[in-house]
């Protein structure tokens, strides 16, 4: 890893909180979030965002590790009150959920 991707990531990480399901919730409605599977790293999944690495996108995209919130998602999050991990990565907000098993 370069020294600049290790300040991106850095950055990112300064920059994650937590985020309930009722604060996500406009940010699904809006069709901005994107939802990481528990088993990456969500400040790797940011930083490629914000670097704008396709490759490593699509990768994830394809293994199904990688995508767009869908109504299935928000309802499970809704029934469990679900709590993230966020990031934003302007215009998108990155959530990986937290309890889930890896």
């Amino acid at each position: 890893m370069t020294s600049s991707i290790e300040e991106l990531i850095s950055r990112l990480n300064l920059e994650t909180g937590k985020l309930s399901w009722a604060e996500a919730e406009r940010f699904f409605a809006k069709g901005l979030m994107v939802n990481v599977a528990p088993e990456l790293d969500l400040m790797e999944v940011a930083a490629a965002m914000a670097l704008d690495n396709k490759t490593a996108f699509t990768q994830w995209m394809e293994a199904g590790l990688v995508a767009r919130a869908e109504s299935e998602d928000a309802v499970r999050w809704h029934s469990n009150q679900a709590e993230f991990w966020a990031v934003v990565v302007a215009p998108w907000v990155v959530v990986q959920e937290i309890g889930t098993e890896n």
